[in-house]
């Protein structure tokens, strides 16, 4: 005879194969829902506080949506065009940033392992970069080139962008619904630790993604704002790129020091200018330490870093974008079920043995 903790086992293994099966097959047509719904669980918390001060949730949910459009258009109107613009600059710098480089490399190189700058044929490197930009003319451009060969890809995108709004807005007004729901459907013997789980599990990702994603904001445009001020031509591009990359901790960090000091020193070529980027980052991470992080982060259990590069890479090998979006919330359950397991297995007789 079975026992009943050996069907229960089988059970759940039953209902994850078949969670990923679906999700696997479906994954070409989930992005909307993903994004919608990762939306959704980051404006709840902002819907909930409007509800406890009297505020309908329909209303709740309309001004929170109007917030997330706010935001987006800011972004789209504001950010890109300057993004695209430094960008320009920097594909039409690279021959030099290669001579620069070059430059210094040759000495160097000749020195320490008698290897001549020739084999490296740094024209050529030179002449490609500038072919590449020619050819693409503009992110936006090349974007627009690229999607118009395809009618069908043009439909998806459409129907993407339209659909993603919608099902936000759905979600977010009924997400409370949704949740009573599924804690309806589940077995009322493992409901308990069921729902444990899913409140360590929300701890964990809503510590990561609420509190990081407005740290990253924040990094991003002090970065842009520090080193602006420094007058490095790129700010904008180096610092934001900085800040998102802040995900993973010191990534961001040293990617933007090396970057921002190659880019002032081909620039100006002056030390003091090399001192001051320094400077902006060394100010923006006692910034981050003493203040963002406690604010917006606090106490919470975050994501390893291995754990998110991890997440992250095998999400996009096995689903592509759409597991890109999802590999940090099912990172974030994984980590927690791991060590609920970790804890049954110290507390059960085979640890004790």
């Amino acid at each position: 005879m079975k026992h009943p903790a050996q069907d229960r086992r089988w059970f759940w293994l039953v209902i994850a194969l078949l969670t990923f099966s679906v999700l696997y097959l479906l994954a070409p047509i989930l992005t909307p829902f993903v994004v919608g719904l990762l939306l959704a669980y980051l404006g709840d918390p902002v819907v909930d506080r409007l509800e406890k001060k009297k505020v309908p949730r329909t209303l709740g949910v309309s001004v929170v949506f109007l917030i997330f459009f706010i935001i987006f258009l800011l972004i789209f109107l504001l950010l890109v065009p300057v993004l695209e613009t430094q960008l320009k600059i920097l594909f039409t710098r690279i021959p030099d940033y290669i001579d620069a480089s070059m430059g210094f490399l040759q000495p160097f190189l000749m020195k320490t392992i008698g290897v001549d700058i020739a084999v490296l044929e740094v024209e050529r490197l030179k002449e490609i970069a500038n072919q590449h930009w020619a050819e693409a003319g503009g992110i936006i451009r090349s974007l627009v080139s690229t999607i118009s060969q395809s009618s069908m890809v043009i439909i998806a995108w459409i129907a993407n962008i339209a659909l993603t709004p919608v099902i936000t807005f759905y979600m977010l007004r009924d997400w409370d619904n949704f949740v009573a729901y599924i804690n309806d459907l589940l077995p009322r013997t493992e409901q308990p630790m069921i729902s444990r789980l899913a409140k360590e599990s929300d701890e964990v990702l809503g510590g990561f993604l609420r509190g990081q994603l407005m740290v990253m904001l924040a990094l991003g445009t002090i970065y842009s704002i520090g080193l602006w001020m420094v007058g490095v031509d790129l700010a904008l591009l180096i610092g934001m790129t900085a800040g998102i990359l802040s995900f993973v901790p010191y990534l961001g960090l040293v990617i933007g020091v090396v970057i921002a000091g190659f880019a002032v020193l081909f620039q100006t070529g002056d030390m003091v200018d090399l001192m001051l980027v320094f400077l902006v980052f060394i100010i923006a991470q006692m910034i981050e330490g003493i203040l963002l992080t406690p604010l917006l982060v606090g106490e919470r259990i975050g994501l390893h870093p291995v754990t998110v590069i991890f997440a992250v890479l095998a999400g996009g090998q096995l689903f592509g974008f759409f597991g890109v979006l999802l590999a940090l919330p099912v990172a974030a359950i994984l980590g927690v079920i791991m060590r609920h397991l970790h804890d049954s297995y110290k507390s059960s007789q085979i640890y004790q043995l």
